[in-house]
């Protein structure tokens, strides 16, 4: 049978990109905005930047850099890294299908198909935050252990894990590590100075969108660097807080609700 690789680019267990969200990036780069590029890929607008917050989220870089004016009013073009995420995804997806090729006689018969051998070994999860970064410092104890993953010049985000994780998950100063945080555990707080609280992270942004529902509200917080949290909160609380986009707010979760992953 011919064989067709579908390559899904993720950080451990962090959020995905493939061909959907290439082909998002593709069409961005083709239609000049990322209002064009969305409706060309069938997603709505909210959908598009989502995604392209989380690859560049994923990436550790901003992978579009936009502009006023232009197409369905504004304008939009890939970075270089941006370009380079999809020239090494489309080597990715020859190279792939081309070890697909090869292995497959060597699974005939054994009930396992080459896709089914891929995706098996793949992971995903339902963390909406996936932060890219370095680990700068690891303050140990008996039994935990604090780990600082600065994903920016300006943010570092703390988590609280075990001393067996620190081994099994061979974590070390300077190592690559990715911060998965749930939505729902990002606590929200306005202005730009973080309140005295007990959290051990607190990061500073800007609102950047406020998708409001009738009980909920998702609220997506520019922290600089190309770089976005999430926080699922209550619509109420949006009220409450006076939030809306280009006001100052603080992102405050407890370091034991990051998850962290490694490629």
């Amino acid at each position: 049978m011919e064989i067709e690789a579908l390559v899904s680019l993720r950080s451990a267990s962090s959020s995905s990109v493939g061909p959907e969200r290439i082909r998002l990036l593709e069409a961005v780069a083709r239609e000049g905005s990322i209002t064009a590029g969305a409706k060309a890929t069938g997603l709505t607008y909210k959908a598009a930047w989502d995604a392209l917050d989380a690859m560049a989220n994923l990436f550790g870089q901003p992978l579009l850099e936009t502009r006023a004016g232009g197409r369905a009013g504004g304008g939009a073009r890939l970075t270089k890294t941006g370009i380079g995420v999809i020239e090494a995804y489309h080597r990715l997806e020859a190279e792939m299908a081309r070890v697909l090729r090869a292995i497959e006689p060597q699974l005939s018969g054994t009930g396992i198909s080459p896709l089914n051998l891929v995706s098996g070994l793949l992971m995903k999860t339902s963390a909406r935050n996936a932060l890219r970064g370095r680990i700068s410092a690891i303050a140990s104890g008996a039994l935990s252990a604090e780990i600082a993953v600065t994903v920016s010049e300006e943010t570092t985000i703390y988590a609280l894990v075990t001393q067996e994780s620190v081994k099994e998950l061979g974590l070390c100063v300077g190592r690559e590590a990715v911060a998965l945080i749930k939505a729902p555990f990002v606590v929200l707080a306005p202005g730009s100075v973080p309140p005295p609280v007990s959290v051990r992270n607190a990061i500073a942004g800007t609102v950047k969108r406020l998708t409001p529902s009738a009980v909920t509200a998702e609220v997506v917080l520019d922290i600089g660097a190309g770089r976005s949290l999430v926080a699922s909160i209550t619509a109420e609380s949006a009220r409450n807080l006076d939030l809306e986009s280009g006001k100052p707010a603080c992102a405050l979760f407890d370091a034991a609700h990051v998850i962290l992953a490694i490629d």
